[in-house]
């Protein structure tokens, strides 16, 4: 299935998270996914700070590469 939003899907991770990521650095907030990447990150590192074992910057990079990867990959 086509995705709309994703016109450049190609099937392969490494080049459309590139393409991703290359979007969401040239365009900021105004990029669909760079929003929900920094709320997820932020979630991350709240539930981080809460969990034994868990640092807050592992609870960011789990949250952010947890919805970075669902943005590349919604299935």
């Amino acid at each position: 299935m086509t995705d709309p939003q994703r016109p450049n899907n190609t099937g392969d991770f490494v080049t459309d998270a590139r393409q991703e990521l290359a979007g969401m650095l040239s365009d900021g907030l105004s990029h669909p996914s760079t929003k929900p990447v920094l709320v997820w990150g932020a979630v991350g590192a709240v539930a981080g700070a809460f969990l034994p074992f868990v640092s807050i910057g592992l609870g960011l990079a789990a949250g952010a590469g947890y919805k970075f990867y669902k943005r590349v990959r919604p299935e």
